[in-house]
């Protein structure tokens, strides 16, 4: 309810309660009454255009600012995203050189273990040679293996009991046990089936015939002692082998040496 209808609500209520006061003189005393009203009315009007011309340029620099504000949140998502990104890509790399240099220090380490372990080897061997330099043979045998196999066979038994059998009537006897492989594969994985070949034969001569093994003689060659050429597959089969010797260092009460039977040297059949 606006400040004219407020008046004429007044005004009527007055004329209502005097009675018998005349029209001229109700509008005579509203019309002041009215007249203030409407200049408040416009008064107010321009107060109110007067405030909104006033703060619409502070409406519209806030927008301004507002919309500056969401620019350089994105921009700085952007540039954290992408620091971000830069940040992971390094540490990335980070990872896989360090990654290679333990890899290099892994292989490195392996290089110098298979340096010792070669020359450890080349010691064992020259130690042993210099040993059988007071031995002579009594009797000598191959036994032959399957390809990347480190089982006897029957054959190779047979070839084992009858080397096995001079063993009682010799005196200060030693058995040596070369074993040896083909040239196919890595050195060292060689070497490391050779000893396994030669495990074959000592277990077998141990387990069977009770021979001692400080008597025993182990040797693993690889294949850095063929006794056939690589090139051909009879020869690859004649070099996966296992060398056993019977030998003694006195002169009496030694059996009369024996030559190697015939079927020992050549690789079996199945080879």
């Amino acid at each position: 309810m606006n400040r004219a209808s407020l008046v004429l609500m007044l005004a009527a209520s007055m004329a209502a309660t005097v009675g018998c006061a005349s029209k001229n003189y109700v509008r005579q005393q509203t019309t002041p009454i009215i007249n203030k009203t409407n200049e408040l009315d416009d008064l107010t009007a321009q107060n109110t255009k007067s405030i909104r011309q006033q703060t619409t340029p502070i409406i519209n620099k806030t927008n301004e600012l507002d919309d500056l504000t969401a620019q350089n949140t994105k921009s700085i998502k952007d540039v954290d995203a992408r620091a971000q990104a830069g940040i992971q890509d390094v540490n990335t790399r980070a990872a896989a050189a360090d990654q290679k240099a333990q890899a290099a220090g892994q292989q490195a380490a392996q290089a110098q273990t298979l340096a010792d372990n070669a020359v450890h080897r080349v010691d064992v061997l020259t130690d042993a040679v210099t040993n059988l330099d007071n031995y002579k043979t009594v009797s000598e045998t191959a036994v032959h293996f399957g390809f990347d196999k480190d089982f006897l066979t029957k054959q190779a038994k047979e070839e084992l009991d009858q080397l096995a059998t001079n063993v009682p009537n010799t005196k200060g006897y030693i058995i040596t046990v070369e074993g040896g492989t083909d040239a196919v594969g890595p050195a060292d994985y060689n070497y490391g089936l050779s000893e396994r070949r030669a495990d074959s034969v000592i277990q077998y001569l141990s387990s069977k015939y009770n021979i001692p093994a400080h008597k025993i003689y182990l040797i693993g060659l690889g294949k850095d002692k063929p006794v056939d050429d690589n090139k051909s597959r009879e020869g690859r089969a004649a070099n996966r082998r296992v060398n056993v010797r019977l030998m003694t260092n006195t002169t009496g009460g030694a059996t009369t040496p024996q030559q190697p039977s015939a079927n020992s040297n050549p690789a079996p059949p199945s080879m």
